[in-house]
């Protein structure tokens, strides 16, 4: 049997675990357009899936559900290879997201170009996961899930928020005009600032582009919205800390994250190195230990099953208006189509699989009188 035979053999059976096949006619398998690319994902992990991917060697008809079948398959975790190990050495080393390199995210991801968010996202502007429970499109379920965090943290009229990762201020601008507060938004990207104080023009909101470790003042409230998985392990002590300084005593903390099942110090390659680099899912355990001392823990909720809805409506949004982009924008090429489209679809079938999780967690410095009333 020749080598590629071999190799193909060997992915046929990983794949045959998730009930995937290699030419199949299931919406879920995989057609494979180039033969090279059985070496290159058992050498290269993820990294070789995805870049394989973009490269047309191979396609899905539901990428989505095909990442819904490896990941509940826990294929993954078969396939390690040296760029994962890397990946991880290079974290306990180096502390990626250190605070000289904090900045990177911004420029990386959140500023190549708003005109993408814009056709991506709904009206408000909202990068992280919609609230589904009573919503039937993009928007409503965004104006849900910031309704949802403003009623967890009791906002009342002139209380002073921080938002930390602010993004365009969809939050900010919503518990400007909806409760009456006055919210103060950091982020490290140049491109959300510029358009956040268009949108928010007139409103008691500021944006500042700083560091969350430059962060002054004291505030009756906090929330982080999809931050929080560009902190890294090694700063999540610090970071716990900085909020418990700013946060006035009776004051309630909300923290919005994407969660993982296992502790892990690294990201996935391919996710590493073309959509959030220096980044990484935080577990339960870890975020416990980072608040030990600091915080009462009044409610977690994880409602994780609504970023693939989320997700698959961002992946539609697109799509829809890819033509547009890509008058628009020639940076915006067909391998960009296929590098985003993969990154949205993957994260889809991952929230799918239950692999990742969606967590709100509502932390007081003392604990809140007479108990914490969770609200959903």
């Amino acid at each position: 049997m020749a080598m590629t035979d071999k190799l193909k053999q060997k992915i046929s059976d990983l794949l045959s675990e998730a009930d995937v096949k290699i030419n199949g006619k299931r919406p879920w398998d995989i057609q494979v357009h180039n033969e090279n690319f059985y070496r290159r994902v058992l050498s290269q992990g993820a990294l070789g899936l995805g870049e394989s991917y973009m490269d047309g060697w191979w396609d899905a008809e539901k990428l989505d559900e095909f990442f819904n079948h490896i990941l509940k398959a826990k294929l993954d975790k078969k396939v390690r290879t040296f760029s994962f190990l890397l990946q991880t050495i290079k974290a306990i080393l180096l502390n990626p997201q250190r605070k000289s390199k904090a900045f990177e995210i911004g420029e990386h991801h959140y500023d190549i170009g708003n005109e993408l968010y814009k056709i991506m996202l709904d009206k408000r502007l909202t990068y992280t996961c919609g609230y589904w429970k009573n919503s039937k499109d993009l928007d409503s379920a965004q104006e849900a899930k910031l309704n949802l965090v403003c009623r967890k943290i009791g906002l009342k009229p002139g209380m002073t928020v921080l938002d930390i990762g602010c993004g365009w201020g969809s939050f900010a601008k919503y518990a400007a005009e909806k409760y009456g507060a006055r919210v103060t938004g950091i982020t490290v990207s140049k491109a959300q600032v510029e358009l956040g104080r268009k949108l928010c023009k007139g409103l008691p909101v500021k944006f500042q582009l700083i560091d969350y470790r430059d962060i002054k003042g004291k505030y009756d409230r906090v929330v982080s919205l999809g931050m929080f998985e560009h902190v890294g392990y090694k700063n999540y002590r610090k970071y716990m800390e900085i909020v418990h300084r700013v946060l006035k005593d009776n004051g309630i903390f909300l923290l919005h994250t994407i969660g993982g099942s296992i502790s892990v110090k690294s990201n996935n390659p391919w996710t590493e190195k073309y959509i959030f680099p220096n980044s990484m899912i935080p577990s339960a355990s870890q975020i416990s230990k980072a608040y030990e001392g600091l915080f009462v823990m009044e409610d977690w909720h994880n409602f994780g099953a609504d970023y693939d809805k989320t997700l698959m409506a961002w992946h539609n949004n697109f799509n829809k208006g890819w033509e547009k982009l890509k008058i628009k924008h020639k940076k915006y090429d067909e391998r960009f189509k296929r590098m985003w489209n993969y990154y949205l679809l993957s994260s889809a079938g991952s929230f799918r699989a239950r692999n990742i999780q969606l967590w709100q967690i509502v932390l007081s410095k003392n604990g809140v009188p007479g108990g914490y009333n969770s609200i959903r």
